[in-house]
């Protein structure tokens, strides 16, 4: 019994000596207000279903879809669960291990023997090194939330950006297809004029070489809305052939107006930044564990249960057997593998700081390019706007004169080819508008929270 007492109170005093590592997130001090904002800093944020701002219905249905079937998404459901189950493995050094065995044996002489045992172990975390595993495995396990949801946030984006190049490639083909109409249009014109010898050859050949290169712009335009159809069905998990092809125009897509909210809480809004610093919170519990490895390891043991020759009286006290022991175990030379895996450990832990810090830093940045962003893109579609508007004026005019006899085909041509490039940019120019928007609510960390 002596020998149990001062056991325990060398347990009692190598507990004393418990080291712990406090986990302190890295300063970095961001901006008071946004310098490419437009409005003073709002506490208004994103929503979680901010895609719906644009009005779009058949944009709804498909992420909806991905949010059902996409593959990247169902991956990081099932690093969820593996992380989950990590946890569960972490904290098993933290209980007992408890076992049972049973044993009869019979042989030719007349000695039999029955026995029964129940034993016991455990390990006493007194430096935290399996309490620090568990808040490792923690850590992780809500970084790979926070992938899920950094991966949630670029399939919602990349869904509105490939759903709004559908719509801007059916614009462009309507734009084409309407400017070789036109083109034919004034093909008869000049043919019917050569005929009435007041146009000559020349003129007709001119313009049927207009009529073929509006004839050779569609099949380009055709093969890259096959290709953003075909990548929209992969971020939806479905087959190509059984994906229904977006249809509208870009002119039908709103553009809502978004607030930046407040800088200084931009980096609780990023699941990107969350996540770094759970990869980091990681890394600080792997270096409590590294550091508690050099101290000695406490082992307590038990076991007791019933043994006899006879199976009669395999339940009586006599037949009874108990034991205790414990054990300290303590590296003595490892050839530095201890030091290694502890400096190892810290340096990931630096890395992963560093990282934490870039991904902040990069957030802002962030923002601040999609506030730019934004702000340009609008003007410059506003500017398309006109531009095509007065291309369009001109154009009817000069087709009017020809009528006319007052200008000469290649005045017609010049006003033609002036209005399809107008409304082909100003295609080009509300959709970057939009890239531009899905940037901003991303950059803003969409309605994570």
């Amino acid at each position: 019994m002596t020998r149990y007492v001062a056991i325990a109170m060398l347990v009692l005093a190598l507990g004393a000596c418990s080291t712990t590592r406090r986990y302190e997130r890295p300063s970095l001090a961001g901006p008071d207000t946004w310098h490419n904002a437009d409005q003073l800093p709002s506490p208004d944020w994103p929503s979680a279903d901010w895609w719906r701002a644009f009005g779009a219905a058949q944009l709804d249905a498909l992420i909806l879809q991905a949010h059902q079937h996409n593959f990247d998404l169902a991956a990081a459901a099932a690093r969820i669960r593996q992380a989950d189950a990590d946890v569960q493995i972490a904290h098993a050094p933290l209980l007992p291990a408890v076992g049972a065995e049973a044993q009869w044996a019979h042989g030719q002489v007349p000695a039999r023997e029955s026995q029964a045992t129940l034993s016991a172990s455990y390990e006493l975390d007194f430096w935290g090194k399996n309490r620090a595993g568990v808040e490792a495995a923690r850590a992780s396990a809500l970084a790979s939330r926070d992938d899920r949801a950094t991966l949630g946030l670029s399939i919602d984006s990349s869904v509105a950006l490939t759903y709004f190049q559908v719509l801007a490639l059916h614009d462009q083909i309507n734009i084409a297809n309407s400017d070789l109409s036109s083109a034919e249009r004034l093909l008869k014109i000049l043919r019917a004029r050569v005929a009435a010898g007041v146009s000559s050859a020349l003129d007709v050949a001119q313009q049927e070489t207009a009529v073929a290169t509006a004839n050779a712009r569609i099949p380009p335009l055709e093969a890259q809305l096959q290709q953003s159809t075909d990548a929209l069905a992969l971020l939806t998990g479905a087959f190509p052939e059984s994906l229904v092809i977006p249809d509208g125009s870009l002119a039908d897509v709103a553009v809502p107006p978004i607030s930046a909210g407040i800088p200084s809480e931009l980096l609780s809004r990023r699941p990107d930044v969350a996540e770094a610093e759970a990869q980091l919170v990681a890394a600080n519990a792997n270096v409590a564990a590294a550091h508690a490895a050099f101290l000695p390891s406490v082992q307590l043991t038990a076991e007791g249960g019933v043994a006899s020759v006879a199976l009669t009286h395999l339940l009586s006290p006599q037949s009874t057997l108990f034991a205790l022991a414990a054990s300290i175990t303590q590296s003595i030379f490892d050839g530095g593998e201890l030091r290694g895996q502890y400096q190892k450990l810290q340096a990931r832990y630096d890395e992963l700081a560093q990282l934490y810090r870039k991904a902040a830093v990069s957030a802002f940045v962030d923002v601040e390019d999609a506030l730019a962003g934004a702000s340009h893109f609008a003007e410059e579609e506003s500017r398309q706007q006109r531009a095509a508007a007065a291309a369009q004026r001109a154009y009817d005019i000069s087709v009017a004169q020809l009528r006319a006899g007052t200008i000469d085909l290649v005045t017609v041509l010049t006003a033609q080819t002036a209005l399809f490039s107008a409304e082909d940019a100003l295609v080009q120019a509300k959709l970057a508008q939009l890239q531009a928007e899905i940037s901003l609510y991303k950059a803003l960390g969409g309605g994570w929270k």
